[in-house]
């Protein structure tokens, strides 16, 4: 090995990393970049994987190769997530570094999924050099909820609520509109974008009417739209804004989150934006499903009217349910705490 050779590798890696981003945070398939490397350390090629049903990171970067002229006979692939060995929409990215003539693959990231991990012990079977953990802790953090959701078989559920600084979320009137500024709003509308789902219950949909769709900063509709899903049994009006314009509607019947999950999971749902009410909240947070919290706060008071959460059955300061703050950030005039249920 050269002497540079891993420093060499880690900035690819941080190149790919750059270039997974690019790729979209929704959908069933997890967001991969690729760079592939000559025998000086030199770019031949660069890819990032567009979303399902297209090609893969890695077969991207191959032909980007191709199409500048280069042979990847020889090169290393720096990528992300350890290279499939599954044909699902396209074909295993094992065969094809094996039939490019790759000899190095380097990955940040071992894959989760029972069907399409084991790509490295497929190489290094198949004669290619292989290392894992390149920049793993940061490949991880880039694939959070789809990693979490590969390996626990349901969505990754992140809880978003908007509240007064005493926690309210409506005055005694019930009036809620709007709590916090247009800011919070706009990024409130940029997660809905990257979710698969937005799920609410029946009473939000009866009392507020929302429309759950996913909005740019012009309010025209964004080019994803997640599924709008209503958990409970009162059935959705006819003139709701949920019947209009926007992701597909799904009613989900009951009040079991973890029925609600595995629903949307048959369906390849990876990542599940709750923003139903006080009840609903308290539903998710007590069967322990609850992954993110996504915590707006209006710097006001109301001094009365409904609370984010609903009873969750604590009756003691020791029993409280204790998260893991991972970033606090301050938007327009209000705040967002974004914090985890289990530490990193």
């Amino acid at each position: 090995m050269r002497p540079d050779q891993g420093e060499v590798e880690r900035a690819a890696m941080a190149r790919a990393l750059d270039l997974a981003r690019r790729g979209p945070a929704h959908g069933p398939n997890p967001r991969v970049g690729a760079v592939v490397l000559g025998a000086t350390g030199q770019v031949l090629g660069e890819g990032w994987h567009r979303g399902a049903g297209t090609a893969h990171a890695e077969v991207a970067a191959l032909e980007a190769t191709l199409a500048a002229g280069h042979d990847p006979r020889g090169a290393t692939m720096v990528v992300t997530l350890e290279p499939c060995r599954h044909t699902g929409r396209t074909g295993p990215c094992t065969e094809a570094l094996v039939a490019a003539g790759v000899a190095r693959v380097v990955h940040a990231v071992a894959d989760p999924s029972p069907l399409a991990g084991g790509g490295a012990a497929a190489l290094r079977a198949a004669g290619v050099d292989v290392t894992a953990g390149v920049l793993e802790p940061e490949g991880r953090a880039l694939l959070r909820p789809w990693l979490a959701a590969v390996r626990r078989g349901r969505p990754w559920v992140t809880l978003k609520t908007a509240s007064t600084l005493d926690g309210r979320v409506a005055a005694a009137d019930g009036s809620s509109r709007w709590i916090t500024s247009q800011a919070a709003r706009r990024r409130a509308h940029a997660l809905r974008a990257e979710v698969d789902a937005i799920v609410v219950g029946t009473g939000t949909v009866l009392a507020d009417d929302p429309a759950l769709t996913a909005r740019d900063d012009h309010g025209d509709l964004a080019a994803h739209q997640p599924l709008r899903v209503v958990a409970g049994d009162r059935p959705v009006p006819d003139g709701a804004r949920l019947r209009g314009p926007g992701g597909d509607l799904v009613q989900i019947g009951g009040h079991d989150p973890a029925a609600l999950l595995a629903e949307l999971a048959s369906r390849e749902v990876r990542h599940v934006l709750v923003e139903g009410g006080p009840t609903v909240a308290a539903t998710f947070l007590r069967a322990g499903v609850v992954d993110e919290v996504h915590a707006y706060l209006a710097p006001a008071f109301l001094g009365a009217g409904p609370s984010a959460v609903a009873d969750l059955g604590v009756a003691s300061i020791a029993d409280a349910l204790r998260l893991h703050v991972t970033d606090v950030e301050r938007i327009g005039a209000d705040v967002l705490v974004v914090a985890r249920t289990e530490e990193d």
